[in-house]
């Protein structure tokens, strides 16, 4: 097989492919049945036509037998009158009148057969087109019926082309949410570690914890004030001597932040001093 050939076998083959997928079975026999009904029309047509030339002929024979009798009365008044000639030439033109109505008797006859022919072919076709209509019918409502039953069971099963469309939204819905609840938790998780506030403020941690150190020395101040005033004073506990202690090693700890910041500045003046030399 040449190069020509597969490349036309290939493009039919593709062809007829397409075709079968967008081929609608009703549509088909929707149109195959309306092919049928202007064929019977056309037959019907014709039986019309072929009577119409049928019926002229026989006009025509009706004219001609009026003629025949006529030159018939012509020929015996001629007789009486003693004119043989003119009676010859009436009794010719009456021979001449029936031979054309022999002609036309057998015109007539031929038409009439193929009239007789058309009607019994018009009949068989309009039998058959009754014939499909009725399987036409049927078919339709059994393909429909295929149809609904496919649709059903790919939904069903999930494997149309709607289904799988719809799976993959969800799927893709279900990544969505999942990320955005991800993303909420994180931020939950940031905004818990103070990871905004240091964002949105210049104190480090060190900073938040002594704040919150003074805060709490301030309350407990504040709440033996209150006790004090309304006779409610004990010993110091325990919990006190804590915090007592924890306001020593605070104290320590700023002392030695004072130091540490003296030191700074003074490596820093020696830097300027080495600069300036």
């Amino acid at each position: 097989m040449g190069i020509l050939s597969r490349a036309s076998y290939v493009v039919r083959s593709k062809i007829n492919a397409l075709l079968n997928r967008a081929e609608d079975p009703n549509e088909t026999l929707d149109y195959s049945y309306e092919k049928m009904r202007d064929e019977l029309q056309q037959v019907k047509q014709g039986i019309a036509d072929l009577t119409t030339q049928k019926k002229r002929l026989e006009i025509q024979k009706r004219r001609l037998e009026d003629n025949v009798e006529k030159h018939n009365e012509q020929a015996r008044e001629a007789i009486n009158q003693d004119r043989e000639d003119l009676a010859r030439k009436a009794l010719e033109k009456k021979n001449a009148k029936l031979n054309q109505i022999e002609q036309l008797d057998g015109q007539i006859e031929q038409l009439q057969n193929t009239q007789d022919d058309l009607v019994e072919k018009k009949n068989t076709l309009q039998s058959r087109i009754e014939e499909f209509r009725t399987k036409k019918e049927t078919m339709k409502a059994r393909y429909e019926a295929a149809e609904a039953s496919s649709r059903v069971s790919e939904a069903l099963s999930g494997v149309g082309d709607e289904m799988e469309d719809t799976a993959r939204a969800i799927e893709r819905a279900e990544e969505r949410t999942e990320e955005m609840e991800a993303r909420s938790m994180a931020m939950d998780e940031l905004a818990d570690t103070g990871a905004f506030d240091d964002a949105l403020s210049d104190k480090d941690q060190i900073d938040r914890e002594l704040e919150a150190g003074r805060s709490s020395r301030e309350v407990d101040t504040e709440l033996e004030t209150l006790k004090a005033e309304m006779g409610k004073g004990s010993a110091p506990s325990e919990s006190t001597t804590a915090d007592a202690d924890a306001d020593a090693e605070l104290d320590d700890l700023e002392a030695d932040a004072d130091v540490a910041d003296e030191e700074v500045e003074a490596e820093l003046e020696e830097l300027k001093n080495e600069e300036d030399a």
